[in-house]
């Protein structure tokens, strides 16, 4: 068995991996006011498409479909086999809520009711 093949059914191959992952993520990263796709996600980066961004860098917001997830800053962009590859220096868990300047004690009050 042979590992070459043609160039135009490498490139057909390609094409159609990089729609298969576009389709299965529902990962997508915000940059800005452009939003990309997520092909792949490890713990200290992703891989973009190629071809949608030549460059990423900086301070960038992770969405799993609307769920806000991270706030990651990527220090490292450099492009194999097509895709992206983006690492990232820091990645922060989105909250809901502000943090808090205190320790908040397990036992404390709800809620307080008014003196009447």
């Amino acid at each position: 068995m042979t590992d070459f093949l043609p160039k135009d059914v490498q490139e057909g191959l390609d094409a159609a991996r990089k729609r298969d992952l576009r389709r299965r993520s529902r990962l997508r990263v915000l940059a800005g006011d452009e939003v990309y796709p997520i092909l792949r996600f490890w713990g200290t980066g992703f891989a973009l498409d190629a071809d949608q961004v030549q460059h990423l860098r900086g301070l960038v917001d992770i969405y799993d479909g609307g769920r806000h997830l991270w706030q990651s800053l990527i220090v490292a962009s450099g492009v194999e086999a097509g895709e992206l590859i983006c690492t990232m220096k820091r990645s922060t868990a989105a909250q809901d809520r502000a943090p808090l300047d205190y320790v908040r004690d397990e036992d404390a009050p709800v809620g307080y009711l008014p003196r009447t």
